[in-house]
C-alpha cells in the first residue's frame, strides 16, 4: 500500500511544528488538528513576534520625519522586497491590500477602462468566486463573459474548451493556479501561451497554490497574479503582482493627495502596517525552512526555492496517504484527481461527500473531536453548481499543510470512519 511510504527526511516536520504555537492547543479535551488550511493557515511565532514588535516600537503612519514613521516606511519597503523574492519579481511590481478579493475588484476596475463593448473575458467553472465576480461586474459595460468548463470525472480544467473559448476578441483570461476545493493544478504556462497568442492578458489567482508550490511570475509569464499571506502562514494581507508596464499604464482610482508613483498609487488608503511586518516574517519563515534543506542557499529567493522543493515532496506523501484512506470508506465520493501517478497535478486539498452524511453534519462532528475542516462550496459556487451538489450542501474539504503530520492524518481517518459507522 502506498500509505506505507516513509515521510522524506529532507523536510523536518518536527522543526516546523515547533514554530507554530497553535498546534499545541486542545479543544474539548482533544488535540487540535488543523485541516482547515485552505481557508487560512496557522501562523509561526516569528510572525506573531514581528507584528507585536511593530506595534510596540514602530506604530505610526507613513511619510513623517520622526523615527516611528521612518520605521514604518522601512517596514513597508521590507515587505515589498520580501514578496518580490517570494514571487520572483521586482519590488515595484508588488501591490498590497486587505485581501485578494479587494485587490481583484480594484484592479478589474482599472483594466475595465481598456475593455469595450463586445470584448470578451474568459473565466472558469473551477475558480473561487473572487476570480469570477470582479470580471462579471464588467458585464454592465457590455463585456461578454465566457466560462470554461471542467472535466467532471477528475475536476480538472477542460483545456480544449479553454482553447476554443479564447479568440481575437478575448482581452483577459482569469484562471486559478490551483482549485481551492478539489486541489487541481492548472497548466498556467499553457494558458498564458494561448492567451498571449491573441494579445489577451492573463490574471492568475494563486491564493490556494501559494503555500504548496513555488511561484515564479517571470517563468509563468502572466500579467497579473494575486495571493494572500493569510493562506501561507502570515497575517491578513492581500498581494497583487502586476507587470510593471501594466501598473504604469493603467488608470489608478485613488485619492488626489496620494502619490502617482507605481505601485503605491494602487494602495488606496492606509495599509495594514503591522500586517506588513508579519508579511516579511512569514516569507522569512519559509526561507528559514529552505535553509535547513539547503544550507548553501545564496539568498532568500534560493532558500524559498529549496523550501518548496521540500514542501512538495513532503505533502505528496501526506496526500497519498489521505486519499488511500478515504477511498477505503464505503459510499464516499472523492472529487478531483485520484490517480497517484498524476498527484504532481494536484495540491494536498481534498473534497468529498459520503452518502447519508451531509458535509455540515460531518464537519460539526469532527470539530467536536478537535478536527477542523471546511464544508459547503468554499466560495467555489460555480463548481458546486456545475457538479449539481450546491443544494445538497457542497463538499467536506480537507486541506493539508506541511505542518500537518501522518499521526494527525491517521487519527482523522479513524475518527471519520467511526463517525460514519464503518
Amino acid at each position: 500500500m502506498s500509505a506505507q511510504i516513509a515521510v522524506p527526511s529532507e523536510l523536518d516536520n518536527r522543526w516546523s511544528r515547533k514554530q507554530f504555537p497553535s498546534l499545541s492547543h486542545e479543544f474539548n479535551g482533544h488535540p487540535a488538528i488543523y485541516l482547515d488550511g485552505p481557508g487560512g493557515t496557522q501562523v509561526p511565532k516569528a510572525v506573531i513576534d514581528a507584528i507585536s514588535a511593530y506595534l510596540i516600537g514602530s506604530n505610526a503612519n507613513t511619510g513623517g520625519t520622526f523615527v516611528t514613521s521612518q520605521r514604518t516606511d522601512e517596514a513597508i519597503a521590507e515587505a515589498r522586497q520580501a514578496m518580490a523574492d517570494f514571487l520572483g519579481c521586482e519590488a515595484d511590481e508588488v501591490v498590497f491590500g486587505p485581501n485578494m478579493t479587494n485587490l481583484t475588484f480594484m484592479i478589474s476596475r482599472s483594466i475595465g477602462r481598456e475593455i469595450h463593448r463586445g470584448d470578451q473575458i474568459v473565466v472558469t467553472h473551477l475558480d473561487h468566486s473572487a476570480n469570477i465576480s470582479p470580471w462579471q461586474a464588467l458585464e454592465e459595460l457590455g463585456v461578454d463573459i465566457r466560462f470554461v468548463d471542467i472535466n467532471e470525472h477528475d475536476c480538472t480544467l477542460d483545456m480544449d474548451d479553454l482553447a476554443n473559448k479564447i479568440n481575437p476578441r478575448t482581452k483577459l483570461v482569469a484562471v486559478g493556479h490551483a482549485s481551492n476545493v478539489v486541489g487541481s493544478i492548472n497548466d498556467v504556462a499553457e494558458i498564458v501561451r494561448l492567451s498571449h497568442a491573441v494579445q489577451a492578458m492573463v490574471f492568475i489567482d494563486a491564493v490556494h497554490y501559494a503555500p504548496h508550490g513555488l511561484l515564479d511570475v517571470r517563468t509563468l509569464g502572466c500579467d497579473f497574479l494575486t495571493c494572500s499571506t493569510y493562506k501561507f502562514f502570515g497575517p491578513h494581507v492581500g498581494v497583487l503582482y502586476g507587470r510593471r508596464e501594466h501598473l504604469r499604464r493603467l488608470h489608478a482610482y485613488k485619492v488626489r493627495p496620494l502619490t502617482n508613483e507605481s505601485p503605491n498609487r494602487y494602495e488606496m488608503g492606509t495599509l495594514n502596517h503591522e500586517g506588513l511586518a508579519g508579511v516579511t516574517a512569514c516569507v522569512d519563515y519559509i526561507a528559514d525552512l529552505g535553509r535547513r534543506l539547503n544550507p548553501t542557499a545564496a539568498n532568500r529567493r534560493s532558500a524559498i526555492i529549496a523550501a518548496f522543493d521540500g514542501i512538495r515532496s513532503y505533502e505528496r506523501v501526506l496526500v497519498t496517504r489521505l486519499i488511500d484512506g478515504l477511498l477505503q470508506i464505503p459510499h464516499l465520493k472523492l472529487y478531483g484527481i485520484v490517480d497517484e501517478s498524476r498527484f504532481d497535478h494536484r495540491c494536498p486539498t481534498v473534497a468529498f461527500r459520503i452518502e447519508g452524511h451531509p458535509p455540515a453534519e460531518l464537519a460539526k462532528k469532527l470539530a467536536q473531536r478537535g478536527i477542523f475542516t471546511w464544508h459547503g462550496n468554499c466560495f467555489a459556487l460555480n463548481l458546486t453548481e456545475r457538479l449539481g451538489i450546491e443544494k445538497s450542501g457542497g463538499f467536506l474539504r480537507v486541506g493539508l499543510m506541511h505542518y500537518n503530520n501522518t499521526s494527525e492524518l491517521d487519527h482523522f481517518l479513524s475518527v471519520l470512519r467511526e463517525t460514519v459507522g464503518c
